[in-house]
């Protein structure tokens, strides 16, 4: 069965098992990548059993030399696994090629992290109120961007001061509580910044009723470039600093999780060391 065939038939499976949109088109576009080298290497298309361990290594090895990094890497390996587990579960290919690709071991520098001072220094250079008050909550919920150009006005309570995140991550609903500080800057949103439209959206400019996230992601971009930062900041990296914030706090690991709607504890934990140089100087005290 042609390559193109199968990667079509899995991500209408992924659909079918109502795994997110943010994840199927993910995982629609780092297929199409492969498929594309292997047309450029081949001048055919493929069927699936014909690609081969030397095919999958080469393409790991061309993103490397793109500058992807090791965290891309392994997540373009756990999506080639996905595809050949649906592959071999229904019979159309029995080599299950990914699980001969070792997994990349991910360098701590490579998790970026923004202090306090930073967020704050971010946050004056935004000039657009709306951005501000956008990116301010995504920072003070840890929420992903994805999730939060998704809001809908009925998913704010303000009486309870809660945000209500419906068909997150995986399907999964959750609970955000809305801090003394958020509850500020959203107030001040909903009564003198957001446009009076009719939208459902809860962040929205007037002429599109929406928000999106290269918008979101541009506007950081211009607000990083007095800070001198060298790695670029992105909604992502706000989301991982709200984290390594809360671990500084010495907020449980659980309670984290439930913030961030983390399916799996272990994936949370990875905040926790980024802080290994802190630990050490509490264990020097003993």
């Amino acid at each position: 069965m042609k390559y193109s065939y199968v990667v079509e038939n899995f991500l209408r499976y992924l659909e079918s098992i109502d795994r997110s949109l943010e994840t199927i088109i993910g995982y629609k576009k780092e297929l199409g990548y492969f498929g594309d080298y292997l047309m450029d290497k081949y001048s055919i298309e493929k069927d699936i059993h014909e690609i081969s361990l030397e095919d999958l290594e080469e393409y790991m090895y061309l993103i490397k030399l793109k500058g992807k990094m090791s965290s891309t890497r392994n997540r373009v390996i756990y999506i080639f696994r996905s595809l050949y587990n649906y592959a071999y579960r229904r019979e159309i290919c029995y080599k299950q090629l990914p699980l001969f690709i070792e997994p990349i071991k991910v360098k701590q520098n490579e998790r970026f992290f923004l202090s306090e001072k930073q967020v704050e220094e971010l946050f004056n250079n935004i000039d657009k109120p709306l951005l501000k008050a956008a990116i301010q909550t995504i920072f003070y919920t840890g929420m992903r961007v994805s999730e939060l150009i998704n809001l809908q006005v009925g998913d704010l309570d303000m009486n309870s001061r809660l945000l209500y995140i419906v068909n997150g991550k995986g399907k999964k609903d959750r609970i955000i509580p809305i801090s003394q500080k958020l509850y500020i800057i959203i107030k001040d949103y909903m009564e003198n910044i957001r446009p009076d439209i009719e939208s459902n959206n809860l962040f929205c400019t007037k002429k599109s009723g929406s928000l999106s996230s290269q918008y979101i992601n541009a506007a950081l971009k211009r607000a990083q470039e007095p800070l001198g930062l060298k790695q670029r900041v992105s909604a992502h990296i706000l989301r991982h600093s709200f984290a390594s914030s809360l671990i500084k706090a010495n907020v449980p690991l659980p309670y984290l999780q439930k913030l961030l709607g983390h399916a799996d504890l272990r994936v949370t934990s990875v905040y926790i060391h980024q802080n290994i140089d802190e630990l050490r100087g509490a264990i020097e005290l003993l």
